[in-house]
C-alpha cells in the first residue's frame, strides 16, 4: 500500500489537532463526563504526536543532511551527495535531493576545470623569462616568478618581503626606473657588459584591494639582433644613397665629356651644376652617419645655465619647466645641445602641440636631469624597445630623412658623459625622454 503524502499528512495532523481541542472543550464544560473523556484525550493525544513525528522526520533528516552539505561547500569540498531518495518519501523531497545532486555534481565540475586552467597559467608565469612581480599598495611582494625571483633575490622566495628592502640591492639604476612607476628602457651595467631592461607597470585591483604589476624583460639580447639587422638596414640605405648618387654623376661627367668634345662649352656650367649638387647631397648625406660614428670624447666644461639656455633657443623652439638649478651645468656643451636639439626636434616631430614640447632641468642628488617632453601619440611597446637603437627609425620623411640617428646619437652622447638615456610614455599622452648626467661631484 503507497504511504501517505506530505499534504495527506498535514491534513490527519490538523484533524487531530482542531479534535483535541474540541474535546477539550467539552472535557472541562461537562465535568460528570470528564474521567471518560479523559481517556479518549490521551488517545487522540498519542494519534496526534504519532502524526506529527511521521511527518517531520523525513523533514528532520533531509534538514540535517543539507546542513552537512552546505557546510561542505563553505569549506570548499563539493564531493558530498545526498543518498537517493527512497521509495516512501513525498515527491517533493525527491525532487529537492535530485536538484542537490545536481547542483554538486556542477559544482565539482567546474572546480576541476578552473583548477586545471590555474596550474597552466602558473606554469605559464612561472617559466616566462620576463620577471613579474605583484606587490601591494604598502609595497609588499604578494607574488614573484622564478625570473623574477633570480632578478632580485638570487633564487629565494620573494612572498611577503618589502619591496624597498629587494630595491636596495640591485643596480641603483634599475632601482631607480622601478620607483618611478613608468615604462621606461633602461641600461644597467652588469659585470662587464650592458644590459638593456625594457619595464612595464600597471595598478589593479585585486580582492578589492589596490596592487601594483611589476614586468621586467632583458631586451639585450633581442637589441643584439635588432642591432645587427639595423647594420643591415644602414649598408643597404648607403647602397642605395651611393648608388642613386654615383649613377647620375657617372652620367654627367659622360655628359659633360662629350659636350666638350664636341665644343659646346656653353652646356657645360649647368652639367658641372648638376654635378656639385649631386656630390653636396652625397656629402651630407655620409657626414650625418660619420658624425655618429667619430662622435669625439666629451669636453666637460662649466655651463651656465642662462648662456646655454638662450644659445639652444636660437636653434629650437621650446617651453621651459620651472628654474634651472641654481648650481651651474659641468658637461660638454656643445654636446649637450646637439642632442637636446635632436631630442626637441623629435619632439616637435611626434605631431603633438608645437607650444607642449617642453624641456625641464633638474637636479636629484648627484645626477642632472634634462627632460624633454611632448604631448604626441608617444610610442607604442614595440617602438619604445627598439627606439634607441641606431638607424631604427619610424619617420617617412623628416628633416633628417629619417635616419632614425636622433635618439641613439643623444644615447652615445649621455653614455660618453656617463650618463644614461631613459624613454618613458607620460600620462595623458605623449612622451619623455631623459637625459641624466652625473655631476662635477660625481663625475
Amino acid at each position: 500500500m503507497r504511504a501517505p503524502g506530505l499534504q495527506t499528512r498535514l491534513s490527519l495532523a490538523l484533524l487531530a489537532a482542531a479534535l483535541l481541542g474540541g474535546l477539550l472543550q467539552a472535557a472541562f464544560s461537562a465535568r460528570p463526563s470528564m474521567w471518560i473523556l479523559a481517556g479518549l484525550l490521551g488517545g487522540l493525544a498519542m494519534l496526534l504526536l504519532c502524526l506529527s513525528s511521521a511527518v517531520l522526520a523525513p523533514l528532520k533528516r533531509l534538514l540535517r543532511a543539507l546542513e552537512g552539505s552546505v557546510l561542505s561547500y563553505r569549506d570548499g569540498d563539493f564531493s558530498m551527495s545526498l543518498a537517493a531518495p527512497s521509495s516512501g518519501q513525498p515527491p517533493e523531497l525527491a525532487e529537492l535531493l535530485r536538484l542537490h545532486n545536481e547542483l554538486g555534481l556542477a559544482l565539482r565540475e567546474q572546480r576541476q576545470l578552473l583548477a586545471q586552467r590555474e596550474l597552466l597559467l602558473d606554469t605559464v608565469v612561472q617559466n616566462t623569462p620576463v620577471a613579474m612581480l605583484l606587490c601591494t599598495q604598502q609595497g609588499q611582494v604578494s607574488y614573484a616568478n622564478i625570473a623574477a625571483r633570480q632578478l632580485l633575490a638570487q633564487g629565494r622566495s620573494l612572498a611577503g618581503a618589502e619591496l624597498d628592502e629587494l630595491l636596495s640591492h640591485i643596480p641603483p639604476a634599475l632601482a631607480q626606473a622601478l620607483r618611478s612607476q613608468q615604462d621606461q628602457l633602461v641600461s644597467v651595467q652588469e659585470l662587464d657588459q650592458e644590459e638593456q631592461f625594457h619595464i612595464s607597470q600597471r595598478m589593479l585591483l585585486l580582492q578589492g584591494q589596490a596592487h601594483r604589476l611589476l614586468l621586467i624583460k632583458r631586451m639585450t639580447r633581442e637589441l643584439s639582433r635588432q642591432e645587427v639587422a639595423s647594420w643591415k638596414r644602414v649598408i643597404r640605405v648607403m647602397s642605395h644613397e651611393l648608388n642613386n648618387s654615383l649613377a647620375p654623376i657617372s652620367s654627367l661627367a659622360h655628359s659633360g665629356a662629350e659636350l666638350a668634345r664636341r665644343g659646346q662649352i656653353e652646356r657645360l656650367e649647368g652639367v658641372f651644376k648638376s654635378l656639385g649638387g649631386r656630390a653636396s647631397h652625397l656629402h651630407q648625406f655620409l657626414s650625418g652617419y660619420a658624425s655618429f660614428a667619430k662622435l669625439p670624447l666629451p669636453q666637460p666644461t662649466t655651463v651656465m645655465w642662462a648662456d646655454f639656455l638662450a644659445g639652444l633657443s636660437a636653434h629650437c623652439q621650446f617651453k621651459l619647466e620651472a628654474s634651472p638649478p641654481a648650481e651651474a651645468g659641468y658637461f660638454d656643451a656643445a654636446q649637450i645641445e646637439q642632442a637636446l636639439i635632436n631630442l626637441i626636434k623629435n619632439a616637435h616631430e611626434a605631431g603633438g602641440p608645437a607650444d607642449e614640447v617642453s624641456l625641464s632641468l633638474r637636479q636629484e642628488q648627484a645626477t642632472l636631469v634634462l627632460t624633454v617632453a611632448d604631448r604626441g601619440p608617444g610610442m607604442s611597446e614595440t617602438v619604445l624597445a627598439q627606439a634607441l637603437l641606431p638607424f631604427y627609425s619610424t619617420k617617412r620623411k623628416s628633416q633628417d630623412g629619417g635616419t632614425g640617428l636622433g635618439l641613439a646619437l643623444a644615447r652615445e652622447i649621455a653614455e660618453a658623459h656617463g650618463g644614461r638615456i631613459t624613454l618613458a610614455k607620460r600620462s595623458g599622452g605623449g612622451l619623455s625622454v631623459s637625459l641624466m648626467l652625473p655631476t662635477r661631484q660625481s663625475a
